[in-house]
């Protein structure tokens, strides 16, 4: 492996690692010193409640709130990082920033908390980017998505007491508008036998082609 690709793959473990270390121990913390940091959450319409567009993915109900997060997360952070290097830290903040200011704007008057936001958000980038860019690498991803997390489409409808589906929906709209906004970014790239297939094409002369015409949201 080139020094260029280890970094790059080392890059794409590390951050996502970093990130997740920081929730735990947050999450460790506020249960060992028994703090409150609900208050911290999005409150939609509030001018304290502000805060919580930068502070709410890292506040976690529970533990078990943080745990269900943490693997998709992980996985789902390499595979921005990794496979789309050139636009990853601009997706990443674009989804993060908006999914709170919709919250905020539109959510329920209630504390909403946690980082499922973020996972709707690059779900739905990476499926989306997939249908967008037409190219094997993605539209790969969009698949494994798909089957990973395809379940999450229940998460952006009302129903369930204490979760916050509004963050989901709104997280799946801000990964939507990135999948859009940098769909010319991370240009596909094109192997030795893709051009080898074109020349054998170009040297088959011309082809006919036919057309038919409670407080805690989480």
């Amino acid at each position: 492996m080139h020094t260029e690709d280890k970094q790059k793959l080392q890059r794409s473990i590390y951050y996502p690692l970093y990130f997740l270390l920081a929730l735990w121990l947050i999450q460790v913390f506020t249960v060992s010193q028994q703090l409150d940091l609900v208050r911290f959450g999005v409150l939609p319409r509030t001018f304290s409640g502000l805060i919580g567009i930068i502070t709410a993915p890292f506040i976690h109900g529970d533990y078990s709130h943080l745990f269900s997060n943490t693997i998709p997360l992980l996985i789902l952070g390499f595979s921005i990082l990794y496979f789309y290097p050139v636009s990853s830290y601009r997706v990443i903040l674009l989804v993060y920033a908006l999914t709170g200011v919709l919250v905020w704007l539109f959510a329920r008057e209630v504390y909403h908390i946690g980082a499922s936001g973020l996972i709707y958000g690059f779900v739905a980038f990476l499926f989306f980017s997939g249908i967008i860019r037409r190219d094997n690498k993605s539209i790969g991803l969009a698949l494994i998505v798909t089957f990973l997390y395809g379940s999450l489409i229940w998460g952006v409808l009302p129903g369930v007491k204490g979760v916050s589906w509004e963050s989901h929906l709104f997280g799946g709209i801000a990964g939507i508008a990135a999948a859009i906004i940098f769909r010319k970014t991370d240009p596909v790239k094109k192997y030795d036998w893709e051009d080898e297939d074109n020349e054998d094409d170009n040297n088959q002369g011309p082809l006919e082609i036919s057309y038919d015409a409670d407080k805690n949201d989480f």
